[in-house]
């Protein structure tokens, strides 16, 4: 890969040639506009110019994905559909993800020549690393603050996810605690709340976290929802860190890739990255971006820990794609920048054996609300439960017959299968 320029591939559909809507994505987003303008010089458009690399038709559909398109004179009622990739000059945008942004996903989906385009993948260049040093923590440093290896870092969800006193959320964080989990966070709903303003709730948190840590010696893992406005970052990073807490969680699609590339620079803890808003985005297959590309942007901003979604959940996303999203986060960008996928959504022990032998790895985080605190047994053996799931998924055996082994595993089947 030429490190002076970035590549981006696209899915696009269009009622023109491939070639033709390629060219107008290439010109839009570099040195063109709808007409030549004096100055567009062809040593210009040389220098500065995207590029076409190469077109891949995919197939045809009689109808357009989405509204608002254009049609060629005597069109046939054909849209084309294929992937093409795009190289970009990097000094057009410099190592910036803002700016990268505006170039490889711009003002490309209101082209009327395209009835559908997604941002499928980028390459990003190895300059990105002087601006962008990643993740503090990764993998690797969530697991030596948590103490977990050989296997998941399995934790649980705060619920009701929001509206839950104080008093309620200390005894719930206690409970967890003794059941030996290894990671708890907020909801995404519940950041700053007035009923339960962060700087009391952290409090709250904390005296139980630490009250069953002297009891237990196991600190579990924290993340606290600081999500708010940029200026509010540091102040809400500040009090959890104060007090001694070891995560902070932020909505990255709320506070943007800027605010969590600002919360990096200081950060003394992992930064869990909720996706939340997601769907909104990419639900669409011809519009949007593919996990792929934006978990890269995520990491490169500081994301010690992605949400993927989880394989036979509660969302609309197929298993393939959650697994592709598992992959992705564990391929090195960069020479690095280790970030853990976070399992979650409508997970339960019986989703561990699947999660493994799709994913082929135990570096993940797995997260159960109702699949760890409705086990009929309670917080600790909806725990345990996981935990023997993924022992019997590493080891090759089925739910089933570990079960037979494990009263606490067939009580969470009989529970949560039906």
């Amino acid at each position: 890969m030429n490190q002076n320029r970035l590549l981006a591939r696209y899915r696009i559909e269009t009622a023109y040639s491939l070639e033709h809507a390629a060219e107008v994505i290439a010109g839009e987003q570099s040195t063109g506009t709808f007409i030549s303008v004096p100055g567009e010089t062809a040593s210009l458009k040389e220098r500065f110019g995207a590029m076409v690399v190469s077109i891949t038709e995919t197939g045809e559909v009689m109808s357009p994905s989405l509204p608002g398109g254009k049609v060629p004179n005597n069109h046939d009622g054909v849209y084309k559909q294929g992937e093409i990739v795009l190289s970009f000059p990097i000094e057009n945008f410099g190592p910036s993800i803002p700016n990268l942004l505006s170039a490889v996903a711009g003002n490309l989906s209101e082209l009327q020549e395209l009835s559908g385009l997604r941002l499928l993948d980028i390459e990003i260049p190895q300059e990105f690393s002087k601006a962008y040093k990643g993740p503090k923590f990764g993998i690797e440093g969530t697991r030596k603050l948590t103490g977990v290896y050989g296997r998941p870092i399995i934790g649980t969800i705060v619920k009701p996810s929001i509206g839950l006193p104080l008093d309620q959320l200390e005894k719930l964080v206690t409970k967890l605690g003794l059941a030996g989990l290894d990671f708890i966070k907020d909801d995404e709903l519940n950041s700053n709340p007035a009923f339960a303003p962060l700087e009391k709730r952290v409090e709250v948190v904390m005296r139980a976290i630490n009250r069953v840590a002297d009891k237990t010696g196991k600190k579990v893992m924290y993340a606290f929802n600081i999500t708010g406005d940029i200026e509010e970052l540091k102040r809400n990073h500040d009090i959890v860190v104060k007090a001694g807490g070891n995560c902070v969680m932020v909505s990255i699609n709320s506070v943007g890739y800027t605010g969590l590339t600002y919360l990096n620079k200081f950060s003394e803890v992992p930064i869990h990255g909720h996706r939340n808003q997601w769907g909104m985005l990419t639900r669409c297959p011809m519009l949007g971006m593919e996990f792929t590309a934006y978990q890269k942007l995520c990491r490169l901003a500081g994301a010690d820990h992605m949400h993927v979604n989880g394989l036979n959940g509660k969302f609309y996303e197929s298993n393939e794609s959650v697994v592709r999203s598992i992959k992705a986060c564990l391929e090195p960008i960069l020479d690095g920048y280790s970030s853990m996928p976070v399992v979650s959504s409508g997970q339960w022990a019986g989703t561990a054996i699947d999660t493994y032998k799709a994913a082929e790895t135990v570096d993940v985080m797995h997260l159960a609300g109702g699949g760890i605190l409705a086990h009929p047994d309670g917080a600790a053996a909806g725990f345990e439960s996981m935990r023997l799931a993924w022992e019997a998924a590493v080891q090759g055996d089925s739910l089933d017959n570990y079960a037979n082994k494990h009263d606490v595993l067939k009580k969470a089947i009989d529970k949560f299968s039906k």
